[in-house]
């Protein structure tokens, strides 16, 4: 299983062994046969940008520290904690693309989840507590945004990827009309 969302696949029409669409069974070897991607329960956990996360928290936790014993004034190397959060979570908005594509494999559809997964971030942070929504956060309306959220990025699914165009090879005239091209013929022995 992979850690992005898949993209389901085409099939391809000339399989390269002789007869395997018989083993295979009815539509899964021949022609437009697909193999499904990710279902919507594995597309909403596949969306959690967890890694990101996971580092985000580790920063919030030492900033709500700072703002614990410091109060709203708390200062972190001449800055203003509330700055240094909104800073890290420009920062977490920033990697959460730069991860995906990062740990992404072939078939998966790393962009969509890219666009889902960053849009994702601000929802998770708000409803982890933020310190920098600290002037703006309510449980309640955090767990009806995640929630809200959730559900509908389950519903954002990648097409299936286009079949590659091959090149069809020209049949070129021969190069003397004049002398019609002559199939071989094994001599007969007579």
């Amino acid at each position: 299983m992979s850690r992005l969302v898949r993209s389901p696949q085409r099939a391809d029409n000339e399989l390269p062994i002789a007869g395997l669409e018989d083993v295979l069974g009815p539509g899964l070897g021949g022609e437009g046969a697909v193999s499904p991607g990710d279902n919507y329960l594995e597309r909403i956990a596949k969306y959690v940008p967890g890694e990101v996360l996971a580092f985000f928290i580790f920063v919030n936790v030492i900033l709500e520290q700072a703002v614990k014993t410091g109060g709203k004034t708390a200062m972190m190397a001449g800055v203003p904690v509330t700055s240094v959060a909104q800073g890290a979570l420009v920062v977490g908005l920033i990697l959460t693309p730069f991860f995906i594509w990062y740990v992404r494999e072939e078939g998966d559809a790393w962009l969509i989840n890219a666009f889902v997964s960053t849009l994702a971030f601000p929802f998770w942070a708000y409803a982890l507590g933020a310190v920098a929504f600290d002037d703006h956060w309510d449980g309640n309306l955090a767990a009806i945004l995640l929630a809200t959220f959730t559900v509908v990025s389950g519903l954002i699914a990648p097409r299936a990827a286009r079949p590659k165009k091959r090149k069809e090879k020209k049949i070129s005239a021969p190069s003397r009309p004049d002398r019609p091209h002559l199939d071989l013929v094994e001599p007969s022995s007579a």
